[in-house]
């Protein structure tokens, strides 16, 4: 290691140093230096900027010293340089275990009193980094278990995949706009609105992942659907499971804080779980917004609507970008259109 004297004249403390010194901390390390001398120089890099040792470099400067021993960071790229700089201020803490440590202090003649290491101090700080470990352990604890949400709520499962149950809502007053979620958190006049999720999923991932953040605004409205996650046919079956699941859960958490939840039904073809957790003999919407024509939407959706149908025995259905009723009304079941933003700015 090539060590330099350097005049402390010379020398630029950096400016944004993550780590200030008070007063009484330069005045520790000042005792520290008189006492054990120069232990470790100051890394410097070519324009005499320091990088680590800002603290020795104030105790020199309190003890009148004219030099410093330095080493210059040549070997380190500028971006090594400014990671450097914080892991070096940041990794100046004491551990967590320093029990052996505290007991070999009592047996060494120097006073550390002297250097402000009292031995009860000692013991707290000991103490403050312990907690400090073990709430880091705790924190990650909470995190691994907190990835699916069952911190903030766990409810009661229907079918084989356990799937959120939510409570049927019956009854309804007059909605005189749906809007959808992206165009939620800007609405100034939630009353008599209900929001829907029948937008890309990157715009509401959000509403699974902090709830609690939306529940204030989403209380404000006369309903809220559940969130449309995508079970696409193409995607792996875990992952229709997954988005169906997530889409119950949230309708679940919601409605326990108070919002008024419909439930979204999204038909999935060859599978038996796609109305678990979606309560009989209640209020439904669902959406037909892949379809490009009428008699597609009727020949793809037919055979899912008699089974909606047959299974929940709705009370009414809202359908978004939806024309085939005729089978809801051919059972009595009340039907109401919902216009997308599309058809309602350009009478799509």
């Amino acid at each position: 290691m090539d060590i330099q004297e350097i005049k402390l004249s010379k020398l630029q403390p950096y400016k944004g140093n993550a780590k200030k010194h008070g007063k009484k901390q330069v005045e520790l390390l000042s005792k520290s230096l008189k006492e054990f001398g120069w232990q470790q120089p100051l890394v410097i890099d070519r324009d005499n900027v320091i990088i680590a040792g800002h603290g020795r470099y104030e105790a020199a400067k309190l003890l009148g010293y004219a030099t410093a021993p330095c080493k210059y960071a040549d070997e380190l790229t500028e971006d090594q340089i400014k990671a450097y700089r914080l892991v070096d201020n940041r990794s100046t803490s004491l551990d967590y275990d320093l029990e052996a440590e505290f007991a070999e202090l009592q047996t060494i003649e120097l006073d550390m009193g002297e250097f402000d290491f009292s031995m009860p101090e000692l013991e707290l700080e000991i103490e403050q980094a312990e907690a400090e470990h073990q709430q880091n352990v705790d924190d990650t604890r909470f995190a691994v278990r907190n990835i699916l949400n069952l911190e903030k709520g766990q409810f009661e499962g229907a079918g084989k995949y356990d799937m959120p149950v939510i409570e049927p809502v019956t009854k309804l007053p007059e909605i005189k706009e749906w809007i959808s979620f992206n165009y939620v958190l800007t609405d100034k006049e939630p009353e008599s609105k209900a929001g829907h999720f029948f937008i890309d999923d990157y715009q509401f991932e959000r509403v699974f992942n902090q709830p609690e953040k939306y529940v204030d605004k989403l209380r404000q409205y006369a309903a809220v659907a559940t969130p449309d996650f995508s079970p696409y046919a193409d995607m792996p079956h875990a992952l229709q499971i997954y988005n169906h699941y997530r889409k119950q859960w949230v309708g679940a958490w919601l409605q326990a804080h108070g919002v008024t939840v419909i439930p979204t039904i999204r038909p999935v073809a060859d599978r038996d779980w796609w109305l678990d957790g979606i309560p009989k003999r209640g209020i439904y919407i669902t959406s037909a917004m892949y379809s490009e024509t009428l008699e597609e939407e009727t020949e793809e959706t037919a055979p899912y609507d008699k089974i909606i149908i047959d299974t929940l025995k709705p009370k009414k259905v809202f359908m978004y970008r939806g024309r085939g009723d005729n089978l809801y009304r051919k059972y009595n079941i009340e039907c109401e259109y919902i216009k997308s933003f599309a058809e309602k700015r350009w009478g799509e």
